[in-house]
């Protein structure tokens, strides 16, 4: 199946492994979206940072959140979109200024509905990966996937 070809639910099988492109991420980037959405120090400056955890500039997790969600609607071109019905997120390591993302997508369960035959929940876990193959966030979700439009 080609990139961009709208898949559905009876397209999906256990097994199946999506691979998105790369995500380049820069220092300015972090500080811009921390300043609007997670406005902490080692989110917002290299200095102050490095006397915390992080001992460093890091992306908020939701930042990487956000990238992964950008990544994953374009390797995974689910034809009635990307819709979250719940999971779970797990950020093993930071994601750091100069880290060029890609995310691995893998479909680990098909359940479709018995009360509404034009849908199914798929399991998946996508684990989004630095340059280095090291994991930077691990989601476990459920996603409603609609059949394909008769």
């Amino acid at each position: 199946m080609s990139v961009g070809t709208a898949i559905y639910l009876d397209d999906l099988h256990v097994g199946q492994t999506f691979t998105s492109g790369e995500f380049a991420l820069d220092a300015q980037q972090i500080i811009d979206f921390a300043r609007q959405f997670d406005p902490q120090p080692f989110h917002l400056d290299d200095a102050a940072a490095q006397n915390t955890f992080f001992k460093g500039l890091a992306a908020s997790g939701w930042h990487t959140a956000a990238i992964t969600m950008r990544l994953l609607t374009s390797c995974v071109p689910i034809g009635s979109g990307v819709i979250g019905a719940g999971g779970d997120i797990q950020w093993p390591r930071p994601t750091r200024p100069n880290d060029s993302l890609h995310v691995v997508c893998k479909i680990l369960d098909i359940q479709p509905s018995s009360s509404k035959p034009d849908r199914g929940m798929v399991t998946t876990e996508c684990l989004t990966l630095n340059q280095h193959g090291e994991v930077c966030q691990r989601m476990v979700s459920k996603l409603m996937v609609m059949r394909r439009p008769q």
